[in-house]
């Protein structure tokens, strides 16, 4: 791909040679040691040798190509400085639409190979086309793979037509959302504890393209950069390292699930599992070098740049390796079996946990509790970054208010009991306790978060960027000011996506989804959560953004929310169909007369517990009413104290001339003054007909 002429450099094609090579070398004998490749015993279905290898090796270029497409566009988004001309942002983007391109093409093989594996059907095998199309979105493994490439070609496509940085930024994030449906692959897909195996994985897969591909796209990118790179080599750096935190921490909640214990490293899965760390720990070490011997030496030194090279070609043959065994692990037995042995029951079965303690004892809201690794990842993160923009603030002199810190930490510990605590736990299998699970998240979190005021003090604590790149202030400045913003901040369309989403999505089939399902599960808390935000940052927000109703109006909306909120309290207190019929009666907890009764109490819940919440609004709103009229009534105070009350002097004088006029209209014996005749017409003028 020839670059503009501006720049008469090409990027380094050396280094996608290197590390494919180094992947390849690791994945074929790992995939051999693992029996990923082994002809299944006699009697069993054989797809073939081609099928066999061609899941390994297709798998690997799968994989790289993802990550490439993933940093490429994340550097060009995010990190590389703008220059005189685009060529570096567009290279980059040019470069992503073809390794898009490979990777949409590696998938779509891998999906005929994974049919053909799970089948057991050779691909030369007459119908197989017929079968494969048949069934192809009938099986979860398949469905996600196809869902990804999907995604993917809208990226390929957008990125060989892209020209702007907020194109750039919408393929990076859909890059990574493409990411996302491959943790409901492999062993992720049966595990046992199904929740915490998807959430690990799909952390575990965002880190690893995240940090794998933003380095292999600066190395490539290289020859480019010129006095970009030491700028460009820092913002990767510390993307590197919470890309590497992720890795680590996810990979070894992931790998634990597997393995179960200390003898089942002995395993050959386990041999691979400690292969993947031993290349952790080199890749941990050499980031530290980078940082320690490089980042800061790379503007000032130029033997730093050869540098860098070498020991980012060093990391990327590891992390090639890396990659080839986490490919043959995916095709590994592990020792811990990923399926439910023996009797399971229907909550095992439906939900993926057994069912909890049976009728609901009033202690059981203290002391069931389950933990959900992404919701505590989640809520972890949140308020490490709030306290460290705290601290940063007070290191300068700043002040934040004790108040808002104590309101946002206190919002996060809410949300933990709620998606960690019986709300959650007894949410999967009853509806009263799904219902208090989703307004205490949609309706009592929010009002504490939005109290925090965290754009205000993000805004205040992140550096800004001189160079009219994207960081995290930028992103959020932009994000604030935005149009989209501003239609979603009307209170109005607030209110209305607070409410109609709520009916939308109890009555229709997504309620039984998110019972059903742990994607449906997360995307619903995640909307609820940020549907409620929404709803009370535009009600009671002190952080920037459109321009705010007066009081008078917000308070009206809010009555008028919350009427609606109530009429859908009592459809469910009164009705008299189940929802989600099929999943609660499979469960087996409870009958069909007290299933509809659970779900009366839950309408009662959904009733009560948004009084609460609504009556801290409404006092809310009024006290920024009370707080607008004596903000008014101070500033025409200091008015008139500037300009000796002239306002209020005029005002009086036109009293007073009104008055005098009036009185000497209704004085006895005087009349108004008569009109003056008028002028008798001049014979000389001219007419109109003259």
């Amino acid at each position: 791909m020839a670059t503009p002429k501006s720049d008469p450099q090409t990027p380094a094609r050396a280094p996608l040679a290197l590390v494919v090579v180094a992947a390849l070398a690791v994945a074929v004998p790992a995939a051999v040691l693992g029996g990923a490749v082994a002809a299944p015993v006699p009697g069993l279905p054989d797809p073939g040798a081609l099928v066999r290898w061609g899941v390994v090796l297709v798998r690997v270029v799968h994989d790289l190509a993802a990550a490439l497409t993933v940093g490429l566009l994340v550097l060009a988004a995010f990190i590389v400085p703008e220059s005189h001309s685009t060529s570096r942002r567009l290279t980059a983007t040019r470069w992503a639409a073809v390794s898009a391109t490979v990777w949409a093409v590696a998938g779509l093989v891998g999906l005929v190979f994974s049919f053909a594996d799970l089948a057991g059907v050779r691909v030369s095998d007459p119908g197989f086309g017929e079968e494969l199309q048949t069934f192809v979105f009938s099986i979860d493994v398949l469905r996600a793979a196809a869902i990804s490439i999907g995604l993917v070609l809208v990226v390929a496509t957008g990125a060989a037509l892209a020209r702007t940085r907020a194109a750039m930024v919408a393929l990076a994030l859909l890059s990574l959302l493409a990411v996302l449906p491959l943790a409901l692959a492999g062993h992720a897909a049966g595990s046992t504890d199904h929740d915490t195996a998807v959430n690990s994985l799909g952390a575990h897969l965002v880190g690893a393209v995240l940090w794998v591909g933003g380095l292999l796209g600066l190395v490539v990118l290289r020859p480019l950069l010129g006095r970009a790179l030491p700028v460009s080599v820092r913002r990767y750096s510390t993307l590197a390292g919470w890309c590497f935190a992720t890795v680590a921490v996810s990979g070894a909640l992931n790998a634990w699930l597997r393995v179960g214990s200390l003898s089942g490293l002995a395993s050959t899965y386990g041999a691979l599992v400690i292969g993947k760390t031993v290349a952790l720990v080199l890749l941990g070490l050499a980031g530290w070098q980078q940082r320690r011997r490089v980042v800061g030496r790379l503007g000032a030194d130029p033997a730093a740049s050869g540098l860098f090279a070498r020991l980012a070609l060093g990391e990327l043959v590891v992390m090639g390796a890396a990659f080839g065994l986490a490919t043959a692990l995916s095709r590994s037995a592990p020792p811990v079996p990923q399926a439910a042995e023996g009797n399971v029951s229907p909550a095992l079965s439906l939900t993926g946990y057994p069912a909890p303690p049976m009728p609901v004892a009033p202690d059981a809201w203290l002391t069931v509790w389950r933990v959900e690794w992404l919701w505590l990842s989640l809520a972890l993160v949140a308020v490490g970054l709030y306290l460290a923009g705290v601290v940063r603030l007070r290191r300068r002199g700043d002040r934040w208010p004790l108040g808002r810190t104590v309101l946002w930490v206190s919002g996060w510990l809410v949300f933990l009991y709620c998606t960690q605590g019986a709300p959650m736990v007894y949410g999967m299998v009853l509806f009263s306790a799904h219902m208090t699970y989703h307004m205490v998240v949609s309706m009592a979190v929010p009002i504490l978060l939005v109290l925090g005021a965290p754009v205000t003090l993000a805004l205040r604590a992140l550096p800004a960027r001189p160079d009219k790149t994207l960081g995290p202030r930028e992103l959020l400045l932009g994000l604030v000011h935005s149009r989209y913003l501003g239609v979603l901040g009307n209170p109005v369309v607030a209110a209305a996506i607070f409410f109609g989403s709520l009916v939308l999505f109890y009555f229709t089939p997504l309620f039984e989804l998110s019972l059903r399902t742990h994607t449906g599960h997360v995307l619903m808390t995640v909307h609820f959560l940020l549907a409620g935000y929404l709803f009370a940052w535009v009600l009671v927000g002190v952080d920037p953004g459109p321009r705010r109703w007066p009081p008078s109006m917000r308070l009206l909306v809010l009555f008028a929310t919350i009427s609606f909120h109530a009429f859908f309290g009592v459809a469910l207190t009164t009705g008299s169909t189940l929802l989600a019929p099929d999943f609660f009666h499979q469960l087996h907890l409870l009958g069909g007369e007290q299933l509809l009764a659970d779900q009366r109490n839950g309408g009662a819940i959904a009733w009560a517990v948004g009084e609460l919440p609504t009556l801290i609004l409404a006092l809310l709103v009024a006290a920024a009413w009370v707080r607008s009229d004596t903000a008014e009534a101070t500033r025409r105070d200091r008015q008139a104290d500037r300009d000796d009350d002239a306002e209020l002097k005029a005002y009086n004088a036109r009293l007073a001339a009104a008055s005098a006029a009036h009185s000497r209209s209704a004085r006895p014996g005087t009349t108004a003054p008569a009109p003056e005749p008028a002028a008798e017409p001049d014979p000389a003028a001219p007419t109109q007909g003259d």
